[in-house]
């Protein structure tokens, strides 16, 4: 049966299928790396310790990386996992990965699909922001979890609400989605994470699915709070369908 912890921020401790996943594992103390420049906010990151001691997290069967900025895959994050551990991540990103040590590195491609044990991953793709920011924040994915007795899971990665977005909902037809909200942004441009409204949009796309919400209140450019985010689901009527879990947290 699929359970699912919110280590922190994206960090996700994920039971499915039979197999247990790491992902986007950000394992730094708190404070310990400087904030996110031209955010309008000096407090250095992450901004919340870990809920418990690491240990508990670094045994998974497999480590999943949507992409590698720092509050996906940290100087921690690769210091302490072990490097014979499988890291499975986006077309282009293994090489870095390799290079830091791990020996059993799988870029997923983009239109492609691996197998772990019973489950099957399937990569989907998204906008980390619009514009010139877009461009500049790169390539991001998200994954389609899918395997026997368990429910369609889709992971939707650092991505705003766009047109991939609404087509992985329409032809996944997933069970239970999760978004990365906070509305990370700077001090110009939109936008680069989901904000309240595109929350709001994957609600509408998808009404048949269970909507659970992460990335908030831990790096210094994610202006939209937990609290933010609740009260705009609840004058939507929405808050019933969207887990909003705190830090050390199953859902």
């Amino acid at each position: 049966m699929m359970k699912i912890k919110l280590i922190r921020h994206a960090t996700l401790w994920l039971e499915y299928g039979g197999a247990t996943f790491l992902i986007d594992p950000m394992l730094s103390a708190q404070g310990v790396n400087p904030p996110i420049m031209n955010s309008g906010d000096d407090r250095r990151n992450p901004l919340v310790p870990l809920p418990g001691p690491v240990q508990q997290w670094l045994e998974p069967d497999a480590v999943l990386v949507t992409h590698l900025h720092q509050d996906h895959w940290d100087a921690a994050a690769v210091e302490q996992l072990s490097k014979e551990l499988p890291v499975y991540c986006q077309e282009g990103d293994g090489e870095r990965i390799a290079a830091q040590g791990f020996g059993r590195v799988t870029e997923i491609m983009d239109t492609g699909s691996v197998s772990v044990g019973g489950v099957t991953l399937t990569r989907t793709g998204g906008h980390h922001g619009t514009g010139e920011i877009g461009e500049l924040m790169g390539k991001v994915s998200g994954f389609v979890f899918r395997a026997e007795g368990e429910p369609v899971l889709y992971l939707a990665g650092d991505t705003i609400w766009c047109e991939e977005v609404q087509q992985v909902i329409a032809a996944q037809t997933p069970e239970v989605i999760i978004v990365n909200a906070g509305g990370a942004s700077f001090l110009s441009g939109g936008p680069i994470t989901m904000n309240e409204q595109d929350v709001v949009e994957v609600c509408h796309a998808a009404p048949a699915a269970s909507i659970i919400a992460v990335h908030m209140d831990t790096i210094n450019h994610c202006h939209v709070t937990r609290e933010l985010l609740k009260q705009r689901l609840e004058q939507e009527g929405l808050l019933s369908r969207v887990a909003v879990p705190l830090d050390g947290e199953w859902v």
